[in-house]
């Protein structure tokens, strides 16, 4: 299928969506794996979010990615700052040259009903839409999930190191959250989309 959704959020920052119809041949042509992956379909996920970093600037230096002890894919020296999320047949991808960057992509899946309370408090469960609450907390929990991208730095707790302000559910937005972690706090400004049947997350903040 291909590009599903491209947006250039500034002159350094772009993200895009790729729906993964392909053939594994068509992305090892510009992005070879790095790591053996077995199982077909999370190898294809994977080719496909290496492959949108490239597309989103064709300088990207692929070949250096590194992994950290607490797995987070990096550039040593940060010419680049990205992160890549997966859902179902969906790759998605931001990239930058300046900002510090995390994104996530989550289909609405009733599943996640059954463990809301993992991730929202229950002053954010009391802000959810009581016509779409299940919509409401996947669009959070995707939020959360871009958080601990960005961050990067190992083990976080969901709900006590990134509580969200309440916000309204709507075809694209905004969320706030004030970021408390090892006595650090940062206020985030997150931009979320709906797409379909999915959530699509992003923040960017300056570089530390």
């Amino acid at each position: 299928m291909g590009l599903f959704f491209q947006q250039d959020i500034n002159e350094y920052t772009k993200l895009a969506v790729w729906q993964i119809a392909e053939e594994p041949e068509f992305f090892l042509g510009s992005v070879p794996p790095q790591r053996e992956i077995s199982h077909p379909h999370k190898r294809l996920q994977h080719l496909a979010g290496r492959y949108l970093l490239r597309f989103l600037f064709p300088e990207f230096p692929y070949k250096d990615i590194l992994i950290a002890d607490t797995r987070k894919p990096y550039i040593p020296g940060e010419s680049f700052h990205f992160s890549i999320s997966h859902c179902g047949g969906f790759a998605a991808a931001i990239v930058s040259r300046y900002n510090r960057v995390g994104i996530d992509i989550e289909g609405f899946t009733p599943k996640v009903a059954n463990i809301i309370h993992k991730f929202l408090s229950p002053r954010e469960q009391a802000f959810l839409d009581p016509e779409h609450p299940l919509r409401h907390a996947i669009v959070c929990w995707a939020a959360k999930e871009a958080i601990y991208k960005w961050y990067g730095s190992g083990e976080m707790d969901f709900i006590r190191d990134m509580p969200l302000e309440p916000f309204s559910l709507a075809l694209a937005g905004s969320i706030h959250c004030v970021f408390l972690k090892n006595g650090v706090i940062q206020e985030l400004n997150l931009f979320y989309r709906v797409i379909e049947h999915m959530a699509l997350v992003h923040l960017m903040t300056e570089p530390v």
